[in-house]
């Protein structure tokens, strides 16, 4: 069956997130999306894995629902919402010194079960305090990571996590490996899959013929349960974890590939310096030396800046391992845009209920439904809006030291003839 995941979000126990988060509202948001894997996120916080015991029950092989007595009924009903399953999952950070320099790196890391988290999570105690913060700060590094999860399940996935953000990846500046091979040693081979992040996608990572041999994956790295699935992952699977993992290994037979933000749209495309006002293309850095003329310290380099320091083709490869995507806006940014009004207004949420109630999930409606039935449902400027979107007819000033991008669809101008329709 072909079903959309989304592998790597949190909990309200890890640090800056949203303190709703529940397995309930995971659910509950998990069907307006149209997501039918959902990873658990923190699995090392004893806390987070009792809740997740009480609430949910076994359902396929390595796959858990949630109960009916914690089920929140949708408001309104979504048409075709698909059954929700969890994977116990959950995101990593290892900080750790390796020839002279300090490596930050987060891992994803996905299990078949309670039991196998349990140790796991044991395991990594010895290391740092998982009770602390949902994703833990371990004084480990990678290679030993990797070889301690599968020790403890032959069957994990580890995922290096969104692989080119500054501060905490494997090929960010900040932790600046080169290679995969240096960051996890004789272990690499056990990598298969490597996540993108929001401030890059396939076609970025696919300039470098080193990453050839890999699946790359995409999620939503979840703060707060209404973000689910802002990135996606489509697959063509039995419902699994074996089928799951089969697919993440070559010949990645069942991956078919991914929903992505516009990378511009990430927190980490450009370089620049929030406080400071610095927002710049790599050139701009090159030319300054990197430093910034405001404050005089070094600017924060990009996912695009280093990305080009080690990309050696200059348009995107198709290897074996080559999956389609497409780049796409959450529904509620394109409404906000649409309308001139934010996020979280009433009005916005009433379009959004309408769309939904409609046409199904979010990912239906902005990949799939007729802009003709959205035109009858919501009118002719939100049938422009997603189909805009669709052609990638955006202006997008970057993201940059932890600022995401804004999208702009529509001029005022044009937002006020298309309302006249």
């Amino acid at each position: 069956m072909k079903l959309w995941a989304d592998l790597h979000i949190h909990s309200r126990y890890s640090m800056a997130t949203s303190k709703k988060i529940t397995p309930e509202s995971l659910v509950f948001w998990a069907e307006r999306k149209g997501l039918t894997i959902i990873g658990t996120g923190d699995f090392t916080h004893p806390l987070w894995r009792q809740e997740l015991r009480e609430k949910l029950e076994a359902a396929e092989d390595g796959l858990w629902k949630l109960k009916k007595d914690y089920y929140i009924k949708p408001d309104p009903e979504i048409p075709h919402a698909p059954p929700v399953r969890f994977v116990i999952g959950g995101e990593v950070c290892t900080i750790y010194k390796q020839k002279g320099k300090t490596r930050k790196v987060h891992h994803l890391i996905l299990l078949p079960g309670f039991e196998a988290a349990d140790k796991l999570a044991l395991q990594l105690e010895k290391f740092g305090k998982t009770a602390v913060n949902g994703r833990p700060i371990l004084s480990l590094n990678s290679r030993d990571l990797l070889e301690l999860t599968l020790e403890v399940s032959s069957e994990a996935i580890l995922i290096p996590a969104h692989i080119w953000t500054p501060h905490f990846s494997v090929f960010g500046m900040k932790s600046e490996f080169n290679t995969l091979e240096e960051c996890y040693a004789d272990l690499v081979g056990e990598i298969t899959a490597l996540e993108t992040g929001l401030s890059s996608d396939p076609a970025m990572n696919r300039r470098l013929s080193m990453l050839d041999r890999y699946a790359l994956v995409s999620n939503s790295d979840a703060h707060s349960a209404r973000y689910l699935g802002r990135e996606a992952n489509l697959f063509d699977i039995e419902l699994s974890f074996t089928a799951l993992r089969r697919a993440l290994r070559p010949p990645y037979n069942g991956f078919l590939g991914t929903v992505e933000f516009f990378p511009e749209e990430g927190k980490y495309h450009w370089d620049g310096h929030r406080n400071c006002g610095i927002q710049w293309h790599p050139r701009q850095s090159i030319k300054a030396g990197g430093e910034c003329p405001v404050c005089h310290r070094k600017i924060t380099v990009g996912v695009l800046h280093r990305l080009e320091l080690l990309a050696d083709r200059e348009e995107e490869g198709k290897p074996a391992s080559w999956r389609p995507f497409e780049r796409l806006v959450p529904l509620t940014r394109i409404i906000a845009a649409a309308v001139g009004m934010g996020e979280n207004t009433k009005t916005v949420n009433r379009i959004y209920c309408q769309l939904i109630q409609e046409h199904g999930p979010e990912l239906t409606v902005i990949r799939e439904a007729p802009l003709t039935a959205i035109n009858k449902t919501t009118g002719t400027l939100m049938a422009e809006a997603i189909g805009r979107v669709r052609k990638g007819l955006l202006k997008i000033s970057p993201g940059y030291d932890g600022e995401y991008g804004e999208v702009k669809i529509f001029s005022d101008i044009e937002r006020e003839a298309f309302s006249r329709h």
